[in-house]
């Protein structure tokens, strides 16, 4: 993480948009179970929101400093930080009924890694679980805030193929000033299908 990133991604305005703008956006109307994993919180400026909506909130974190820090915060807490790559996820099949990932695909240096990320999240989910997201989008204003950092942004046609490769049902995707996903790995119900205007695309 470069300098830009640790300035902002530990800063009271990012964690504020995450918390008041973001996240309520994102789980309007999504259940997110007792049992959640966040996928790359960094700082953890998901993770304050998230713990008080789930009975138990796993992080996983690849970078052991941040990782050491957010479990020295959340000590005695129902959050558990776990220091792991989230390409290769270590948990069981149908472990958690939701799963998070925020502003941190665009961190994950390869395709290849991105789409064991996605797979690893489709696993652990139990049947009817949930895998709510965002990111930013590609432009030469992140390029740049990157420099000497990774920089490997998904296009959001890319991520809905990826999603509904692995399997993901009832996916909706919202492009605006950045990427929004949410999408559920199916029950044994089946699934239809339905296909909104270029903005948002729903498979259910």
């Amino acid at each position: 993480m470069n300098e830009n990133h640790a300035r902002l991604c530990s800063s009271s305005d990012w964690t504020g948009y995450i918390a008041n703008e973001l996240l309520p956006c994102l789980t309007r109307g999504v259940d997110l179970g007792a049992e959640m994993l966040e996928i790359g919180p960094g700082p953890g400026a998901a993770t304050e929101w998230l713990r008080r909506r789930v009975g138990k909130l796993t992080a996983v974190e690849v970078d052991e400093r941040a990782a050491l820090a957010l479990a020295r915060r959340y000590e005695g807490t129902n959050v558990e930080v776990v220091v792991a790559d989230a390409a290769n996820l270590i948990f069981p099949d149908c472990s958690f009924d939701s799963v998070g990932c925020f502003t941190m695909l665009h961190h994950v240096p390869t395709s290849e890694s991105q789409s064991k990320l996605l797979a690893g999240a489709f696993r652990v989910l139990r049947p009817g679980g949930v895998f709510i997201g965002s990111d930013s989008l590609a432009s030469d204003a992140l390029r740049d805030f990157h420099g000497g950092d990774t920089y490997n942004p998904i296009a959001p046609p890319c991520l809905l193929g990826r999603l509904l490769a692995l399997g993901f049902s009832c996916v909706s995707m919202v492009v605006d000033d950045d990427l929004r996903f949410i999408a559920r790995k199916p029950s044994e119900t089946g699934r239809s299908m339905n296909v909104v205007d270029g903005t948002q695309v729903t498979q259910c």
